[in-house]
């Protein structure tokens, strides 16, 4: 039963399906087609197509900027359109679920256009009812399809978890290897401005514990496009958090096809003093920070995990060994949030590269208040970040 595991031993995301499957219809033979070819522009030395594992990219923050210097401008909700477009374009295997994701467009404008392209029955709405329509995506999986399910905000999906924990996560292991549940579950989360505190949820502490279910977190329209694409292609359930303050985030992406490895983080800022791990929204108050830091002297490398089950050790790892200290900053609770597994893992495989305990910033156990100063207070700030650097590098 063990090599049934859902996570380890099913095809990496960014790897063509090729024989993935015994009986192929002619259009996912003709999808297998297209992704070598994306492979062939990888093999070539360019990086369009993202490896597969977390093993070398020595030249990776480079080549992705370099990808990036020619294409097109679009905010960040366009680009998971991009890449959910093109999917289903390719795939006629591919499918959207969701309340008002049709002619509605969705509530963030992430599949507009779509129900007019590609039908009723592909881009499907449904009623209000997560735990059904999530149920559904499983079943539809199942069965050969991919489908994409969308959360109209992530917080309501707490009503689908017996669906993500019992069905979508553990079918490939209890079904004997019989099952594979190529389902996206995507849609806004995190703090926003004044959402109360049922908007505000952040459910990777919720899914983080779930066997067989990937999670990543979109920060950029460049890898929102990518980890999309990704996360469609890849035959593990997949949940991609999108925070609701990042849809209007505009970026140059390339022109060509590209897909970003599931398991990947990303280096956004080089440097020596200390490693700052964070992901989403906290990119942007990170970098916010490291402008006051490196006026004060401090070097901090700035890492966006992006990959939040399971982490890229590898990244994670070469950065510890080299400024031997560590910063983790998020939005999710401090209690049994992502930063706390991440801290676990740091512990036990890298405690003999640190030279200080490692420091984690968090939201505050509470709910979040809807009053815009107390919101604000819940949540890390980058001063808070500031501190904490000068704290650690003592």
């Amino acid at each position: 039963m063990a090599a049934a595991s859902s996570l380890h031993v099913a095809a990496p995301a960014a790897t063509p399906r090729v024989g993935s499957v015994a009986h192929k219809s002619a259009s996912s033979a003709a999808r297998s087609v297209r992704v070598a070819r994306s492979g062939a522009v990888a093999r070539s030395g360019g990086r369009l197509v993202a490896c597969a594992a977390v093993a070398t990219k020595a030249d990776a923050p480079a080549t992705d900027a370099a990808s990036k210097s020619e294409g097109h401008e679009v905010l960040l909700f366009e680009a998971l359109r991009e890449g959910l477009m093109e999917e289903m374009e390719a795939d006629p295997t591919v499918c959207v679920f969701g309340e008002d994701v049709g002619h509605y467009g969705g509530s963030y404008k992430v599949t507009k256009g779509l129900a007019d392209k590609y039908g009723d029955l592909r881009v499907l709405d449904t009623p209000i009812a997560e735990n059904s329509f999530t149920g559904m995506g499983v079943g539809a999986g199942m069965k050969g399809l991919r489908p994409v399910v969308e959360g109209m905000n992530m917080g309501f999906l707490l009503l689908a978890y017996n669906q993500i924990s019992n069905n979508c996560g553990m079918l490939h292991y209890t079904s004997g290897g019989q099952f594979k549940i190529p389902l996206v579950i995507r849609g806004p989360g995190g703090v926003g401005r004044q959402l109360g505190a049922e908007h505000s949820q952040r459910l990777e502490s919720y899914f983080q514990s779930i066997p067989g279910l990937q999670m990543v977190a979109c920060s950029t329209p460049y890898n929102a496009k990518g980890l999309m694409k990704a996360a469609i292609r890849s035959e593990n359930p997949v949940v991609l958090f999108e925070h609701v303050l990042l849809y209007n985030l505009k970026e140059k992406i390339p022109d060509e096809e590209y897909v970003c490895c599931l398991e990947e983080a990303e280096m956004v800022r080089p440097g020596e003093h200390v490693t700052i791990l964070t992901y989403s929204r906290m990119r942007y108050h990170v970098m916010q920070a490291a402008k006051t830091l490196v006026n004060k002297g401090y070097d901090p490398e700035v890492i966006d995990i992006r990959s939040l089950k399971p982490f890229d050790l590898h990244t994670i790892g070469n950065s510890i060994k080299k400024t031997h200290r560590v910063l983790i900053v998020e939005e999710c609770m401090r209690t049994g949030g992502i930063g706390a597994s991440l801290r676990s893992a740091i512990i036990d495989n890298f405690w003999d590269y640190l030279d200080a305990p490692i420091m984690c910033l968090s939201s505050q156990d509470v709910p979040t208040p809807y009053a815009a100063t107390l919101e604000d207070a819940t949540v890390v700030q980058p001063a808070q970040i500031v501190a904490a650097v000068e704290q650690i590098c003592q």
